[in-house]
């Protein structure tokens, strides 16, 4: 860095070094410096103090959408809980989350907050009092310097500018002597110059000696008053060093989660719970309520009665719960079978359908004979025509499997079939992709 001191107008910089005239101000900007990165660094704390957040309500939107999914969904037995476990895992970890955001923002960055105020004192006209007294303690030390070193300059300067008097002086009174038409007092005049500008090199020569001899004599003080201000500098840089370092250590610590006592048991209890699934357990379940475990209340010989043997009506039959009914058979048995546990949350059951009641007589059984004789398939598309309705979309919907549609609020599509019991649509979208939406999603294009 080069500049020049303002007490020594004229005196130039000659090189980088920090004793050089106005040097110390790189020495002076360090405590501007310290200042701004404290705010650096209570800004970087605070950015990840926010993304801790985000990423707590993340994890918690995550688990409870799909521990929904899964007790919901067809799983069952340990490994549906183990599943589970990985829902719960993720609830926990949010709470430590959120907790290191806490630290963060409740601990770290007030710690630095309140140290900033303490270290650095602002004045009423700007900038901060620890950089002016750094700032005068540097220039009262070089003043003294800076005046002689102004000095010498002039000094040196003198004489050089004598120097040249002296040797253009000789050239001249060399050349006169060559000129013939040049009389003596001309040629006279030439020589009392030469000797005059010869002794005014000596003078300025002398001059400019003692004043470099000063300069030197004065040195060594300073350099000590120098020294003494750089190093009330480096204590002071020094502390906001230490500070930083003891920041960044505990901001470590709560950052690391590797040693909380807390992280660790979650995962044991993880681990516990996966290997706590038990297949031969889960099969023992499934037999006795969903297989041959069940009990069944077996057609037995039963007297002639009107009541009954009457035959229930299409209507009545709509409203019977699901399930197989035998009409003239008393319910005897010691368990009733129940029904699944299962709710329609996903395309995997909205796209099962169960007869209520089913009778070889039915058309609607799915083998009867007119079926088996090859008249129709019973697992083809409902083919019927249909009323095409077009319809906008309210919200945005994501499909979750293959054969749903995924469409944005605003959009348009094609309703091609009326809502079923489970709350769906089929539609197609407007590059012919068909598949199925939540019904109440849509609202019809008046």
């Amino acid at each position: 860095m080069s500049g020049s001191y303002d007490d020594s107008v004229g005196v130039e910089v000659s090189s980088d070094s920090f004793w050089e005239v106005g040097n110390y101000k790189r020495t002076v900007k360090r405590i501007d410096d310290g200042h701004r990165l404290c705010n650096d660094l209570m800004n970087c704390i605070h950015e990840r103090a926010r993304i801790e957040k985000v990423y707590a309500q993340q994890l918690t939107e995550w688990a409870k959408r799909w521990k929904q999914l899964v007790e919901k969904g067809p799983q069952y037995g340990t490994v549906e809980r183990a599943w589970c476990a990985f829902m719960s895992e993720a609830e926990k970890v949010s709470e430590l989350h959120l907790e290191v955001k806490g630290s963060l923002m409740n601990e770290d960055f007030e710690k630095i907050k309140n140290w900033q105020k303490e270290a650095f004192h602002k004045q009423m006209m700007g900038g901060f009092k620890e950089t002016k007294e750094a700032e005068d303690g540097f220039r009262k030390a070089q003043k003294p310097w800076a005046k002689k070193l102004k000095e010498v300059e002039a000094a040196k300067k003198a004489y050089h500018a004598a120097c040249k008097e002296e040797k253009l002086a000789i050239s001249r009174e060399t050349n006169s002597k060559a000129d013939p038409a040049l009389n003596p007092e001309q040629l006279k005049k030439l020589q009392d110059k030469v000797e005059r500008s010869k002794q005014d090199v000596l003078k300025t020569k002398e001059k400019y000696e003692k004043s470099l001899k000063e300069l030197d004599n004065a040195t060594p003080q300073y350099m000590e008053n120098m020294e003494q201000v750089f190093e009330q500098c480096q204590q002071f840089e020094e502390k906001r060093l230490r500070f930083f370092r003891e920041v960044l250590l505990e901001v470590q610590k709560h950052l690391d989660l590797s040693n909380a006592a807390s992280y660790k048991s979650i995962y044991r209890e993880l681990e516990q719970n996966i290997k706590a699934a038990d297949a031969v357990e889960d099969l023992r379940w499934f037999r006795a309520n969903q297989g041959p475990g069940m009990s069944m209340n077996w057609p037995q010989f039963e007297e002639w009665s009107a009541d009954l043997n009457r035959t229930l009506s299409r209507r009545e039959k709509k409203k019977a719960s699901d399930g197989v009914t035998l009409t003239g058979i008393n319910q005897t048995g010691d368990q009733v079978s129940q029904p699944n546990k299962h709710s329609s949350v996903s395309s995997y059951e909205k796209n099962q359908s169960y007869p209520t009641d089913w009778s070889d007589e039915e058309s609607n059984n799915p083998f009867s004979s007119t079926d088996a004789n090859g008249d129709t398939n019973p697992f083809d598309e409902d083919t019927s025509p249909a009323m095409e309705v077009r319809v906008r979309a309210l919200y945005d919907y994501e499909g979750q499997e293959q054969d749903e549609l995924s469409f944005k609020a605003g959009d348009e599509l094609t309703k091609m079939e009326n809502e079923d019991e489970q709350g769906w649509c089929k539609g197609r979208l407007d590059n012919g992709q068909v598949g199925l939406y939540p019904a109440n999603y849509v609202e019809p294009i008046q």
